[in-house]
């Protein structure tokens, strides 16, 4: 893979010793900050060959200085449990970050078989106790058995392939717009860090089946017919696998809101804009929100019973 500053000297392969987070870097680079987890302990490797080239990428569309005021709102926007630190935080480092993940794509086909009911209103007419003729609304359920298959093409489930996104944080500023997607060309690693894959394609293959079989449960549930349903139960196969190696954009940014502690990581979508970061929270504020709360319900109690205890 050439580097795409001077567009003939080879990239550089190297590791992080601290997440183990395999990094492509521009070959100029003697040693890089790691995205992932901030450390500065990155030892170099001989590039490793037969690594698999990706097929697709995602381009950047949303610049740094966009992404690092988005993220500062979003510190100053957190709830109300979190620490208070967050609100000055200060963002120690700002890396777009090029993270490779597979794409997915399948034929899903379920058999499934369900309870599901239809509720209708009637008008009920009946005698009270004093022998008057009165009429009320009652609503009657009435249930059916139901067995049919149902098949769905699923083209947009993205697994991470990399050490240094887990896939909880990839779907945390998921979905990218695929629509966006073009062949991949080396020049789409101009100016960012990229990863190459260093979780396995096959291991990848399986979340990203487990997922969609996961999904189909979901898209069962809204396929339901009728006013509610019970029972559901369904058997899932798949056909036709696609499974591509494409690049995705992203900001990852360290924020320090407490010197004592370590940074908090956040991801932008470079992409969509869309933001996820794990938020600390304040143990002060919970702690007055729970005594606060205990002490509403033993108020509330104590009146109870004194009110029972006065009557």
């Amino acid at each position: 893979m050439e580097s795409s500053a001077e567009g003939t000297a080879a990239a550089l392969d190297i590791e992080c010793e601290n997440c183990g987070a395999e990094l492509v870097v521009e070959a100029y680079l003697k040693t890089v900050e790691c995205p992932y987890c901030t450390s500065h302990s990155i030892v170099e490797r001989p590039p490793t060959t037969g690594r698999e080239e990706p097929t697709f990428g995602l381009a950047f569309q949303v610049e740094a200085e966009r992404a690092r005021a988005a993220v500062e709102r979003w510190l100053k926007s957190r709830g109300l449990f979190a620490h208070s630190g967050l609100k000055a935080a200060t963002l120690e480092t700002v890396r777009g970050v090029v993270v490779p993940a597979y794409l997915y794509g399948v034929v899903a086909e379920a058999d499934c078989l369900a309870s599901f009911c239809e509720d209708s209103a009637a008008t009920e007419r009946y005698t009270d106790s004093k022998g008057r003729r009165r009429s009320r609304r009652r609503t009657k359920t009435e249930w059916r058995d139901l067995s049919g298959s149902y098949a769905r093409y699923v083209v947009d489930v993205l697994v991470t392939a990399s050490r240094g996104i887990p896939n909880a944080e990839l779907e945390a500023v998921e979905p990218f717009d695929l629509r966006g997607l073009r062949r991949y060309a080396p020049a789409m690693l101009s100016g960012w860090i990229a990863e190459e894959p260093s979780l396995p394609r096959e291991g990848c293959r399986r979340e990203a089946h487990a997922e969609t079989i996961e999904r189909m449960g979901r898209w069962l549930e809204e396929f339901m017919p009728g006013d509610s349903h019970r029972d559901l139960a369904y058997e899932c196969e798949v056909r036709d696998e696609l499974i591509d190696l494409v690049l995705l954009p992203l900001w990852v940014f360290a924020a320090r809101y407490d010197p004592a502690k370590p940074p908090v990581r956040v991801l932008l979508n470079g992409q969509t804009g869309a933001i996820a970061g794990k938020v600390p929270l304040s143990p002060v504020k919970i702690a007055v929100a729970v005594t606060l709360g205990l002490s509403i319900a033993l108020a509330a109690a104590f009146a109870f019973l004194s009110a029972r205890g006065m009557s």
